[in-house]
């Protein structure tokens, strides 16, 4: 489960740049110097570096302190969430986190469970290592799927 552009916008109502509720955060950085890919960039550290660093390193997001102001070369697009407290700010977004993950907890125990034996199965398949063969088998399960789709239209 991933930290979301709508989880932040929840908690940060005062918000620049695009406004997207399908972005996910794939990491929290407060070092522009780190590699973050997907990341949020919340320099709340002495020393966290630039914004552009950040960026460079995979930042796709900021948490911003609103006494700072937003550097110029920031893309107009980049989603910027500004906060009085950056600190405050992380807490409550890693509270809203692991309240989510309880919650998916929760609902994974109210959901059905789809139970097989492998027996049965390898004794209708052969197994290989063979990667042409897995190619193959890939690309029969993935037309299947496809013709589910659109035959669920």
């Amino acid at each position: 489960m991933f930290l979301t552009y709508g989880d932040l916008a929840k908690l940060f109502p005062n918000k620049y740049g695009i406004q997207d509720h399908e972005l996910y955060f794939h990491t929290v950085a407060s070092n522009s110097a780190v590699l973050q890919p997907k990341g949020l960039f919340i320099p709340f550290e002495d020393g966290s570096g630039k914004l552009s660093q950040a960026i460079e390193n995979g930042a796709i997001a900021a948490l911003w302190d609103e006494k700072e102001n937003i550097p110029s070369y920031t893309p107009n697009h980049f989603p910027i969430f500004i906060t009085n407290d950056l600190l405050k700010g992380l807490k409550d977004m890693m509270e809203l986190y692991i309240e989510n993950l309880r919650k998916m907890e929760q609902t994974r125990k109210e959901v059905t469970n789809f139970l097989f034996l492998d027996e049965v199965r390898l004794k209708e398949t052969k197994s290989t290592y063979d990667i042409a063969v897995m190619t193959e088998k890939i690309r029969t399960v993935k037309e299947r799927l496809q013709i589910g789709k659109e035959g669920a239209k």
